[in-house]
């Protein structure tokens, strides 16, 4: 499973120009799953997002948690996190999840999440083509990747 967070001032996602979810200050991830992905990585996961202290604090210093600053999250799921570019120049998406196992995924990662963060996620939708628009703040983008537990 892999997660990219960008902490963002505000960020939206769209469907056929309707917007399907918005943030103000908060965290946009962007999430993929592989097929070998099982419920403890969802859950770890979700436990290393909400416990993430990349927010600042009185100080200018990345000290506060989501919760901490009250924050929101937009999920939003994107299955080219596991693209492959080693061979030629056409990405190979081999070690994402089909379908039929990255949605039920998808939704149990989304409640899990939630219930960390002790409140509604809005979501893309898993398999649109989606528009997301952010405005990235910092820059601070962090990267997770649960085969890498470290």
């Amino acid at each position: 499973m892999k997660v990219v967070i960008q902490r963002v001032l505000e960020a939206s996602v769209s469907i056929s120009g309707k917007t399907v979810g918005s943030i103000n200050h908060g965290l946009l991830i962007l999430v993929g799953f592989s097929a070998t992905d099982q419920i403890n990585d969802l859950n770890w996961v979700a436990q290393k997002i909400v416990g993430l202290r990349i927010f600042n604090d009185l100080n200018g210093l990345m000290n506060l948690s989501i919760q901490e600053v009250q924050g929101n999250i937009l999920l939003i799921s994107q299955f080219t996190l596991y693209a492959s570019t080693k061979k030629g120049n056409r990405p190979s998406f081999m070690k994402a999840a089909k379908p039929s196992d990255a949605v039920p995924m998808y939704h149990q990662f989304h409640q899990i999440l939630e219930n960390e963060l002790g409140k509604p996620i809005p979501t893309g939708e898993f398999g649109a083509d989606m528009k997301v628009q952010l405005t990235n703040d910092g820059p601070v983008t962090i990267v997770i990747d649960s085969e890498n537990k470290e």
